[in-house]
C-alpha cells in the first residue's frame, strides 16, 4: 500500500537519492512526488528547522515576496469578504499581519507547531492562504480537504509551493528537496488532479508555484 500515490492511489514508480540516501516515489497519473515515510525526519528536527526561520514583516523584501503572491494569486479572485485564515502560519505570522493591515482582513492563524489549535473548527472564511506549507503535508488529500471544508462557498483557497519539473534527474538536484522536511512535491497537474478529486475548481495557476482553488458552484 505505501508504494500508491497519497493523491490519487495509483501505482507510484521509485527511485532513490543517492547524496541523502533517501527513496521517493512518484506518481506517473498525477506528478506527486513523495517522501518514503521511513526516511521522514522526526517531529522534532522538523520543528528545529522551523525555528532557525527568521522573517519579519519589518523585512521588505520578505513583505514583497508575499505581496507578488498576493496581487497574483489572491486580490482578482476574492469576492469581497474579509475574513481569513492563514493555514501553516509558522514562528510569525507574517502574510496574516500583511492581510490585516493592508487589505482589511480579519485573519485567523493554525499551525502544527506554533499555533496548534484548531481555529478553524466550526468556522467557514472568505480566504484561505498557505504559503510554503503543503510541501511538508505527510497526508496532503486531507489536508486539502481540511482547508476545502473551512470554505465559504464563494470563498477562495491560495496556496504557494514550488512545483518540481516532473523529471527525476532535475529534481535530485532540485534546491527545494534539500530542505528534509520537504516531503511531498506537486506540480500543475498533481494540483489539477487535488481539484478534481475534492470537487473543486482551479481558477489561477502560473504553473509554477501559485495555485488559487474555488468550490464548484
Amino acid at each position: 500500500m505505501k508504494n500508491l500515490c497519497k493523491i490519487c492511489s495509483s501505482k507510484t514508480e521509485s527511485f532513490y537519492n543517492e547524496i541523502f540516501q533517501v527513496t521517493y516515489h512518484i506518481c506517473p497519473n498525477c506528478q506527486f512526488i513523495f517522501k518514503e515515510p521511513q526516511d521522514l525526519i522526526s517531529k522534532e528536527a522538523e520543528f528545529k528547522i522551523y525555528e532557525k526561520h527568521e522573517n519579519s514583516i519589518t523585512d521588505p523584501t520578505y513583505v514583497s515576496y508575499f505581496k507578488r503572491f498576493l496581487k497574483s494569486a489572491v486580490c482578482p479572485y476574492v469576492k469581497g469578504g474579509k475574513e481569513g485564515l492563514d493555514f501553516g502560519s509558522g514562528p510569525s505570522p507574517v502574510l496574516a499581519m500583511i492581510l490585516e493591515r493592508d487589505y482589511g482582513y480579519t485573519m485567523d492563524i493554525y499551525d502544527l507547531f506554533f499555533s496548534p489549535e484548531k481555529v478553524y473548527l466550526n468556522k467557514n472564511y472568505d480566504l484561505i492562504v498557505s504559503t510554503e506549507v503543503v510541501e511538508h503535508f505527510a497526508n496532503p488529500l486531507e489536508e486539502f480537504q481540511t482547508m476545502k471544508n473551512a470554505l465559504k462557498e464563494e470563498g477562495i483557497l491560495a496556496v504557494m509551493t514550488q512545483f518540481h519539473h516532473n523529471d527525476v534527474e532535475h529534481f535530485n538536484q532540485w534546491y527545494y528537496m534539500r530542505d528534509r522536511s520537504h516531503i511531498a512535491f506537486y506540480t500543475s497537474v498533481t494540483m489539477a488532479k487535488i481539484a478534481e478529486l475534492l470537487d473543486m475548481e482551479i481558477v489561477f495557476s502560473n504553473n509554477e508555484n501559485y495555485t488559487t482553488f474555488q468550490l464548484k458552484i
